[in-house]
C-alpha cells in the first residue's frame, strides 16, 4: 500500500512537471515565439492557455506593445562646426516576430541595433544643420526624415518604428561657460545700445519740453505786459475823467494819498503854515 502511494505521488509530480513543460499561458500584451532545436516554428499572440512539446520546442515571450528606445545622449557637430549632445528616444515595436527572432532574437539587441541606426543617421541631419536650426522649427522636420530613413532600414530586423524625437539638444560641459560668456556680453552691448537710444530720445523730450516751456513763458509774458497795460490805460483814463469833474478835488486827493504813502502811523512832521497840505486842510474845514 505504501508503495502504490510513492508511485502514485511520483506519477502526479511527473504529471505536473510535464504540464509545466506543455502549457504555458499568454496576456494580451505579450506574443510567443516557439522554436524547435533552434529553428522558428509559429508565433503565437493570441492570449490565454497555450501547448507546445515539451523540450523538444522552446518558448521565448516577447513584449507586443509599443516600446521606447532611450538613446544615450551622444554628441554631434553641426554645420557650422558646433559640438551638441542630442539626447533621443525612439518608439518602435515589433511588426514580424518571425524575422525579428531570426535577425535579433532578443530586446536588448534590438535596442542597440536602433541606437546604432537612429545615431548614424541623425549624426548625417546634424551634420548638414547649423546649431540654431536644432533649437528652432526646423527640429521637426529633420526628426521627421530621420525617422523615415530609420524605418526602412528597421524593417529588415522585423521592427516597425514609429517615431523618433529629440528630447534634449545640450552644449558640452567645457563650451557652455565661453558660449554663455558670450550671450552675456551680447545682450550687455543690446542693452547699452538701448540705453544710448534711450538717453539720447529723453534728452530730445526735454529739449523740446524746455523749448515749448520757453515759448509759453514768452507767451504768457506778452500777455500780462499787455493786460497791464491796457489797465494802466484805463486807469489813467478813470483818473482823467475824475480830474475833469474835480479838479480841485482830485489834487488834494493825490496829495492825500501821497502824504499817507510817505507818512507812518506814528510818524511826526512840522509843517509850515503856508505848506500845500496845511492849506489844503483848512479849506476843506472851511464850510
Amino acid at each position: 500500500m505504501r508503495d502504490k502511494g510513492i508511485v502514485l505521488a511520483t506519477i502526479i509530480v511527473l504529471l505536473v512537471f510535464i504540464g509545466s513543460q506543455m502549457f504555458f499561458t499568454l496576456d494580451e500584451t505579450e506574443t510567443a515565439i516557439i522554436t524547435q532545436f533552434g529553428e522558428f516554428v509559429q508565433a503565437i499572440q493570441d492570449p490565454g492557455l497555450h501547448i507546445k512539446l515539451p523540450w523538444i520546442q522552446a518558448l521565448h515571450v516577447m513584449d507586443s506593445r509599443v516600446l521606447s528606445a532611450d538613446g544615450a545622449p551622444a554628441e554631434f557637430l553641426t554645420r557650422d562646426r558646433k559640438r551638441v549632445l542630442v539626447d533621443y528616444v525612439t518608439r518602435w515595436r515589433i511588426s514580424d516576430f518571425h524575422e525579428f527572432y531570426r535577425r535579433v532574437r532578443v530586446e536588448s539587441v534590438a535596442q542597440a541595433r536602433l541606437d546604432d541606426i537612429v545615431g548614424s543617421r541623425l549624426r548625417q541631419e546634424v551634420a548638414g544643420h547649423d546649431f540654431i536650426d536644432l533649437i528652432r522649427e526646423d527640429r521637426e522636420e529633420l526628426m521627421n526624415r530621420v525617422t523615415e530613413d530609420v524605418r526602412v532600414l528597421a524593417e529588415q530586423l522585423g521592427i516597425e518604428v514609429l517615431d523618433n524625437r529629440i528630447k534634449r539638444t545640450d552644449l558640452p560641459d567645457e563650451v557652455q561657460d565661453s558660449v554663455f560668456a558670450r550671450m552675456q556680453a551680447e545682450r550687455h552691448r543690446i542693452a547699452m545700445r538701448y540705453r544710448a537710444e534711450g538717453a539720447e530720445r529723453g534728452d530730445a523730450i526735454r529739449a523740446d519740453a524746455d523749448r515749448q516751456s520757453t515759448i509759453i513763458l514768452a507767451e504768457a509774458y506778452e500777455r500780462s505786459e499787455s493786460i497791464r497795460g491796457e489797465g494802466d490805460a484805463r486807469a489813467a483814463e478813470i483818473y482823467a475823467q475824475a480830474y475833469g469833474q474835480d479838479e480841485e478835488f482830485f489834487q488834494f486827493w493825490r496829495r492825500l494819498n501821497a502824504y499817507s504813502q510817505i507818512i507812518g502811523g506814528k510818524t511826526k512832521m512840522v509843517i509850515r503854515s503856508d505848506s500845500d497840505l496845511l492849506r489844503f486842510l483848512e479849506s476843506a474845514g472851511t464850510p
